[in-house]
């Protein structure tokens, strides 16, 4: 039987809670790992390991983010700003993104803020078709 997304989100909060010292009202659907919940490069290796063993699930290298070509290919990025070509490659790499996050990172593709992209709904999406295959 198929986990539910309101499961995968419950299970996504404690290992939230669990890895970054959150309180528990602190992670929402539109919360950003780094901006919001204050996570840092070295807690996404925990995250990552944490989410593996709770689904039972394996997250390879780069699935869960974006490619590492995109920042440094001039033809993804022009004068700090994915290009149009930049961003159909991010969003062809992380479908699982919500929709509601690339939109808004559309209207400025400025790489310093796709870090807002890694919320606490798209790592829900994402272990909820990584759990459903």
């Amino acid at each position: 039987m198929a986990i539910s997304r309101d499961e995968v989100f419950e299970r996504v909060k404690e290992v939230l809670i669990d890895a970054l010292g959150v309180d528990d009202d602190e992670v929402l659907e539109g919360a950003t790992l780094m901006g919001d919940l204050g996570a840092e490069s070295i807690d996404f290796l925990d995250i990552v390991f944490r989410l593996e063993k709770t689904f039972s699930i394996k997250i390879p290298r780069g699935e869960l983010s974006p490619p590492d070509d995109l920042q440094n290919n001039p033809e993804y990025v022009e004068s700090g700003k994915l290009t149009e070509k930049g961003l159909q490659r991010l969003k062809d790499a992380m479908p699982h993104a919500r929709d509601e996050d690339m939109k808004k990172f559309e209207e400025d593709p400025d790489i310093a803020k796709m870090p807002d992209l890694f919320s606490v709904g798209m790592i829900v999406n994402y272990v909820t078709k990584k759990a459903a295959a």
